[in-house]
C-alpha cells in the first residue's frame, strides 16, 4: 500500500492531476507584498477566531433572556452545520476544477505542496470572506438572539477544522482517534483526491459514500 504520510521516500510523485512535491513550497502571487498575506502559521485561526466564538456566547448569555438549553442546542447545531459545510466546501468548491487557475490558487497548490507549513490553514484575508457573510446569513435566518450561539458553534467548528488540518500535516498522532484522522486525510492526499473529504470528522464521507473500501491512485 502507498505510504500515507507523504514524508518518507516511498510516496507517489503523481496522484490524479497533481505532481506532488512534498519538500517544496508554492507561490500564489508575483508580488512579494501580496505573497506575505497568502500564508500564515497554523495556529492563527485558533488565536483569531476563538475569541469571536467566545464573545458570541458571552453576548448571547448576557444580553438576551435565552434559556441555557436553547443556547446549548443552538451552539451544537452551529457546530454540526459546520461539519457539513466543511465537507461540502472541500468536495464541491475546493475540488471544483472548471476553472483550473482558480482551483490551483484556492486549493490545488496545497495538493501539489502538501507539506508547506505556511498553507495548512486559511489566512485571515481568505477566511473572513466566509466568516462575515455567514454571520449576516444566520442573523437573517434566525434573528440576532439565536444567531449568536449558532454562529459561535459554527466558528468553533471552523477553528477545530483548521487546527485539525494543520496538525494532521505537521503533527504526530498519539491516540487511536488521532492516528485515524491523520491516515484518513493523508489518504485523501496520497491515494485518491475523490474520496475522504472530511477533515475534522469522516461523518459526511460515510453519509455521502465518499469513504471507499479500497482507495485507488486517481
Amino acid at each position: 500500500m502507498t505510504q500515507a504520510t507523504g514524508t518518507g521516500t516511498n510516496f507517489p510523485k503523481r496522484v490524479g492531476d497533481y505532481d506532488i512535491d512534498v519538500r517544496g513550497r508554492g507561490r500564489q502571487f508575483k508580488s512579494d507584498f501580496l505573497e506575505k498575506f497568502s500564508s500564515c502559521h497554523g495556529l492563527v485561526p485558533l488565536i483569531l477566531y476563538s475569541p469571536i466564538a467566545i464573545l458570541a456566547l458571552v453576548v448571547s448569555v448576557t444580553s438576551y433572556a435565552t434559556s441555557a438549553g436553547t443556547i446549548v442546542a443552538a451552539t451544537a447545531g452551529g457546530l454540526f452545520f459546520w461539519t457539513f459545510f466543511e465537507y461540502w466546501m472541500h468536495r464541491e468548491f475546493f475540488h471544483w476544477k472548471a476553472f483550473p487557475k482558480m482551483h490551483y490558487f484556492l486549493h490545488g497548490i496545497h495538493h501539489v505542496y502538501p507539506n508547506d507549513r505556511g498553507r495548512q490553514v486559511m489566512p485571515p484575508g481568505a477566511s473572513l470572506f466566509v466568516a462575515i457573510p455567514m454571520w449576516f446569513l444566520l442573523q437573517g435566518l434566525f434573528g440576532t438572539e439565536l444567531a449568536l450561539p449558532v454562529y459561535a458553534g459554527f466558528v468553533a467548528g471552523y477553528v477545530w477544522y483548521d487546527t485539525t488540518h494543520y496538525w494532521t500535516h505537521v503533527g504526530k498522532a498519539r491516540t487511536a482517534w488521532g492516528k485515524y484522522l491523520k491516515q484518513h486525510h493523508m489518504r485523501h492526499h496520497f491515494q485518491s483526491h475523490h474520496h475522504r473529504f472530511g477533515v475534522s470528522t469522516p461523518l459526511w464521507d460515510w453519509v455521502f459514500r465518499t469513504m471507499p473500501k479500497v482507495d485507488s491512485n486517481d
